[in-house]
């Protein structure tokens, strides 16, 4: 018997089931890492972005299209982790646009959400780069797409389009040399399979244990607060949606908008695409259902007698009254501040001494979410807040962040080392514009050269380089330097593709596995190796990385 539709509740029964493959394969999707090194984070930095929007999708009481995409939307977003989950959740988020306003999914609608999650996730990097995970989600938009004009039955329609993302993925190392070399096909892609194969079991019905996926405790505000007055001038909360019949122009918001204020207050009115949203505190509602009922039908209406509610609001009326006065004692704003991702009690240790206001505990290991910078961009009292993610893996992260923050200017600097994040902020001057600051540090990162020294996980071939399991790598910027099999005998190795007649500095940061002696032997050797550079060591206490060392 043909499946023509999914309803919201089967749809919550996917997602969760997807969240939970992923989970349960994230270690898999790391050994996928190009690199043999032991941080690769790309399924779990999946895993972790798609279970925070799990969480609130267990929390729903009352599971409708609507809530639900909101719940994935929101929840993906502030938990995104890393390139990978930040496109991810830019593929949920453009594939809940869709179905939102939907009762239920059918082939039309699934494939337009697919089509949708791709066009969002694209937007979302600055500069795609095919054979990576937006490949694979352009694969299934497009078979998607073609599908849905053939067959209206899901139960042929969803295996398909996965056998055809299966076919692409495989063909993501001809797109990408550096996996064909690796031997291995996109981590990123291969997660967003995981996430729709676990859909895929949830959908034929096949048992799944949703266990360890524990219901968000947070609390997320869903009205707009009520008048701080003893008197409340207008007593209904009215809430609604129009599915406009013809265009709904600009001319006709502004009518609109008059209108509501001719009987009421606290009004939003947001058009998107077709359907308009409206919110009104008003005596008489009927007022404002009857003139948008000209604009066509309406849908998700309701109606709050804030009177009733009143006592409460005036309670918290009195917390947010406390809460700002207890802001108000606070120093006030200074112009900058500063939040760094690290790791490392050394590392850490040295961007407090240079002004750093928040440290993110961080990096290779365990990239931080979207939500992890919004908290410390709230607790930074500063104008301008300037973030150095330390590792390419963040930078959307933080620009995630950033996008989501109004009562700050927040600058991201897109370091992708420790050592261009403590060169940024040390070229910091405090007399100078936010702008121009932003520019200097731009300029000086481009300067440093980083190296970092850690081992193999396993055997592999790469940038025409042998490198068997517990091998010690050099790894430059632009890939692997030097291999061999004492660690510093391959760091001086390192230091020797790194240092050329233009440099004049070395900073080496040893870390957690390394002793103070062994570091300070290493220091005398390349001092004795490049006598006219100055040489500069210091306890990083980083984990994996043996060394971490930038020339400039």
């Amino acid at each position: 018997m043909a499946t023509k539709t999914i309803n919201a509740e089967m749809l919550a029964k996917m997602f969760l089931a997807g969240a939970g493959n992923i989970e349960a394969k994230k270690e898999i999707i790391n050994e996928l890492n190009v690199f043999p090194v032991p941080d690769g984070d790309t399924g779990t930095n999946m895993s972790l972005t798609i279970m925070a929007a799990a969480k609130e999708v267990t929390a729903l009481q009352n599971v409708e299209m609507e809530t639900l995409a909101k719940a994935i939307s929101s929840g993906s977003l502030r938990g995104a982790r890393g390139n990978s989950g930040v496109i991810l959740s830019q593929l949920f988020r453009g594939f809940t646009k869709a179905i939102r306003d939907t009762q239920e999914i059918d082939v039309i609608t699934l494939a337009n959400a697919c089509v949708k999650a791709k066009e969002t996730a694209y937007k979302a990097v600055m500069k795609p780069k095919e054979g990576t995970i937006l490949t694979v989600a352009r694969g299934i938009a497009d078979k998607a797409e073609e599908l849905a004009q053939k067959m209206d039955d899901l139960e042929e329609f969803i295996p398909q389009v996965i056998a055809h993302a299966e076919e692409v993925l495989a063909q993501t190392p001809e797109m990408l040399p550096v996996l064909k070399e690796a031997g291995v096909v996109d981590s990123g892609g291969q997660g967003l399979l995981e996430v729709i194969k676990g859909a895929y079991d949830a959908f034929l019905g096949k048992e799944i244990d949703y266990s360890q996926i524990a219901p968000s405790t947070s609390v997320h505000p869903t009205k707009i607060s009520a008048e701080t007055n003893a008197e409340i001038k207008f007593g209904y909360c009215t809430e609604f949606i129009i599915m406009t019949e013809k265009e709904f122009t600009e001319k006709d918001e502004l009518s609109f908008k008059a209108y509501l204020e001719s009987i009421g207050d606290s009004i939003v009115c947001v058009a998107d695409d077709e359907i308009v949203k409206i919110h009104v505190h008003t005596n008489d509602p009927g007022l404002a259902i009857q003139k948008a009922l000209t604009y066509g039908q309406l849908t998700r209406m309701k109606i709050d007698n804030m009177r009733e509610e009143h006592e409460e609001k005036l309670i918290k009326e009195a917390e947010k009254a406390a809460a700002q006065q207890k802001e108000q004692q606070k120093a006030e704003a200074k112009d900058f501040g500063f939040i760094a991702v690290s790791i490392g009690e050394g590392l850490n240790e040295i961007f407090t001494e240079l002004g750093v206001d928040y440290i993110i505990e961080g990096g290779q290991t365990m990239n931080p979410s979207t939500d992890d910078m919004l908290k410390a961009i709230d607790e930074v009292n500063a104008k301008t807040v300037f973030i150095f993610p330390n590792n390419k893996n963040i930078t959307l992260a933080a620009n995630q962040a950033k996008s989501l923050v109004e009562d700050k200017n927040v600058i991201v600097i897109p370091t992708k080392t420790v050592p261009q994040g403590i060169t940024a902020i040390i070229n910091f001057i405090p007399d100078m514009s936010a702008e121009e600051n932003e520019e200097v540090m731009l300029e000086e990162i481009k300067r440093v050269k980083t190296g970092q020294v850690t081992y193999a996980v396993r055997d592999t071939c790469i940038d025409e380089k042998e490198i068997h399991k517990d091998d010690i790598m050099g790894i430059g910027d632009a890939g692997i330097l030097a291999v061999g099999t004492d660690i510093a005998e391959t760091t001086k190795e390192m230091f020797a593709e790194l240092v050329d007649e233009d440099s004049e500095l070395v900073s080496i940061y040893y870390g957690a596995d390394v002793s103070e002696e062994d570091a300070m032997k290493l220091t005398e050797e390349i001092e004795a190796l490049y006598p006219d550079l100055d040489v500069d060591t210091h306890f990083g206490g980083q984990p994996i990385y043996y060394y971490v060392v930038s020339v400039e």
